[in-house]
């Protein structure tokens, strides 16, 4: 009996150390199913996202893009996990390919990837793994047949942000964008939001700064806090923070100040703080769901492989958050809203997608300027 017991606690014992070890390698996971059975030896997962920099649950595009997965495999019985790369905001390509491999290994026959910095990793592991599919979330399509890109008209929700806050009554507009500069997402938020405001402002005066500074790696951090603490200090009265995790350090200056407000991205982020106004949204969510649907019909090779979906108003994949509980404008209206995004939708209305590939450039916003807007870079 005792050689029994002491059998029992070695391998009780091994599994625990198995499973801590697990959980602090390169890549935590979380996951529901349908499909294992609890006799399975090694559980499988089917439907894998991996995420960008920053958390999983950042209330932004990492949240956007495993939501849609999730909500797919629990409506149609498919299994699902999502992997983190190793050292966070400083995963490498190195990092990124190693947590698809292990996608892929646990039994991925999907991957699905959001951020532009995915890129190397998904072409190298891609081309191993041909008979894998890959969804390249705010990419492009890398001229391989297994893999698909999901593409947003960013300057249109942009465009709705920033005409949303002038006519509300904002003339001190501000917006920190991730990047770097050369992220095109980013730089077509950024361009939409300005032309937005020049649409509404009339002949009001209004200044808008623009900042690249503190978002190069996407990521919440003291300086960004600091810059946007001082905008908010000098007259800043709205700052759009464009760029994953970026948005807590916006959110902890505005609660410094008595009534700095906020505009979030990619999707509704009212919940993160009662100072957030409105967001950009992109229907990450839906468009997940979207591609997964043609993907599992069959449509692949006939309308996904090797190709992008640039999906926007038209698609109801570009806009503000329009529930009750979200909008918090006091003067424009959600009928005015209604009329434009629709006037968006059909056409008549088209912000400029043609932007600079590289947006930290003073003279590029300063050429945006008109006789009652002025328009900065702020460094």
């Amino acid at each position: 009996m005792k050689k029994i017991l002491a059998v029992a606690l070695c391998l009780i014992l091994g599994a625990s150390c198995l499973s801590v070890f697990t959980a602090c390698g390169s890549s935590p996971t979380e996951s529901s199913s349908t499909e294992s059975s609890s006799t399975e030896i090694k559980r499988t997962y089917e439907i894998a996202v991996v995420t960008d920099v920053g958390q999983l649950m950042d209330g932004g595009f990492n949240q956007g893009t495993y939501e849609g997965a999730k909500t797919y495999a629990e409506a149609n019985g498919k299994t699902y996990q999502y992997y983190q790369p190793a050292n966070g905001a400083d995963a490498t390509d190195n990092d990124r390919i190693a947590a698809m491999r292990l996608a892929i290994q646990n039994g991925a026959k999907v991957i699905i990837a959001p951020g532009f910095l995915q890129a190397t990793a998904m072409e190298t592991v891609a081309k191993e793994n041909p008979e894998v599919k890959f969804v390249f979330v705010d990419g492009w399509a890398l001229g391989l047949d297994n893999v698909t890109a999901i593409v947003y008209k960013e300057q249109e929700s942009g465009y709705l942000a920033g005409y949303a806050a002038v006519k509300e009554g904002y003339t001190q507009l501000g917006g920190t964008f991730g990047g770097g500069g050369s992220n095109p997402a980013c730089n077509r938020f950024a361009y939409g939001f300005v032309q937005g405001a020049i649409a509404a402002a009339g002949t009001e005066e209004i200044n808008i700064k623009i900042s690249y500074k503190n978002g190069a790696s996407f990521s919440a951090s003291p300086e960004l806090q600091t810059q946007m603490a001082s905008w908010y200090t000098t007259g800043t009265e709205v700052i759009f923070a464009c760029g994953g995790s970026m948005v807590y350090s916006v959110k902890s200056a505005a609660e410094e100040t008595s009534n700095g407000k906020i505009i979030g991205v990619d999707v509704d982020q009212s919940k993160l703080s009662d100072r957030v106004i409105t967001s950009a949204v992109k229907g990450l969510s839906a468009s997940v769901q979207l591609v997964l649907k043609e993907l599992y019909e069959g449509k692949w090779d006939t309308q996904l492989a090797n190709k992008a979906s640039n999906l926007g108003a038209a698609e109801d994949a570009t806009g503000l958050p329009t529930a009750a509980d979200s909008w918090r404008f006091e003067n424009f209206t959600l009928e005015e809203y209604n009329a434009l995004f629709t006037q968006i939708k059909n056409g008549t209305v088209t912000p400029n997608d043609d932007v600079a590939e590289n947006c930290n450039v003073a003279s590029f916003w300063e050429a945006l300027s008109t006789e009652n807007v002025t328009v900065t870079l702020e460094d």
